[in-house]
């Protein structure tokens, strides 16, 4: 098949080597060349444009938000006006469910399919083409593209033909994720604070009522303390919590964990903490305050860990 890459960020550069490993013809685009010549040298194309990238089957974009996702569609000479008719846009991203129906209805008004196809792993998870992918779409489209999800993921979910539902799904797991971090490191601050070894701790509730890999996970990240190298911009995390309140209002559900998790986004990014899984919460039980004043040229907070 012939692909087209936009986004090559953490995820994206895997995501797009796994097609290569797989088989299938990859022409590589991204703001930034270098990561682009590295894709190359695995044997992708690289594109000199969007335009450049949609000249194939399907075209795959990983972005980092709707503001993002909308540039490179709806741009000049963006996937919309280069797609060919009958061609298929991908869309992997964490967007919000109202751009995900109008890029379902630009894309139907264009001849061109849409298929929303968020995915959840860390970036190891990428690498080893070990990604859980949730897609959504008219049939014939989902079916035509599912050899994209064998060469990334292990396993596919179909949700049904309304793209924006497999948004709101990832969505509203990304939500559960960051619920998750929140209560772990604030028991692991309250029990670490009278004593409690963190790692024994961990051991008891994923060998008891937690054992899933999201407790396994990020549990170990907040025991070990191992805060860097961050793998995802606390900017990002905000930004997927207001993507589940802004689902929440338009569907008349309060999602009161949200805005709390919200507040907590916006108290990190306003005191330049340079990691948000747990690492407050850590150093407060071990009586270390966190940096008040974000360092001057601060760049973006980043989590340690990506959903």
């Amino acid at each position: 098949m012939k692909i087209g890459f936009i986004g090559l960020g953490n995820m994206g550069a895997a995501m797009a080597a796994n097609l290569l490993k797989a088989g299938h013809e990859v022409t590589a685009y991204n703001r930034s060349p270098d990561k682009v010549t590295a894709l190359a040298a695995q044997g992708a194309r690289p594109a000199a444009s969007v335009a450049d990238a949609c000249r194939g089957d399907v075209v795959v974009t990983m972005l980092a938000n709707d503001d993002a996702v909308q540039a490179v569609t709806f741009g000049d000479d963006g996937i919309l006006a280069s797609l060919p008719e009958g061609a298929i846009h991908v869309s992997s991203s964490t967007v919000s469910t109202a751009l995900t129906e109008r890029l379902t209805e630009a894309h139907a008004t264009a001849g061109q399919g849409f298929v929303a196809a968020p995915v959840f792993g860390r970036p190891e998870a990428a690498a080893a083409a070990k990604l859980f992918v949730v897609t959504a779409g008219a049939p014939a489209a989902v079916d035509k593209v599912s050899p994209i999800f064998d060469a990334i993921g292990q396993r596919t979910f179909v949700l049904g033909e309304e793209p924006q539902a497999a948004n709101l799904v990832k969505i509203s797991g990304n939500f559960l994720i960051a619920s998750v971090i929140e209560s772990l490191g604030e028991a692991m601050a309250l029990v670490s604070k009278a004593g409690v070894d963190k790692q024994q701790y961990l051991e008891l509730l994923t060998s008891t009522l937690f054992d899933a890999p999201v407790y396994r996970t990020y549990g170990g990240l907040l025991a070990r303390e191992e805060f860097t190298p961050a793998g995802f911009a606390a900017t990002l995390g905000l930004k997927d919590v207001k993507l589940a309140l802004s689902a929440g209002e338009e569907l008349q559900v309060p999602l009161p964990v949200a805005s709390l998790l919200r507040d907590r986004f916006l108290t990190l990014l306003a005191t330049g903490a340079p990691s948000w899984t747990g690492r407050r919460w850590v150093r407060s039980a071990r009586g270390r305050p966190e940096r008040t004043t974000p360092p001057r040229n601060a760049s973006a907070p980043r989590i340690a860990a990506t959903w």
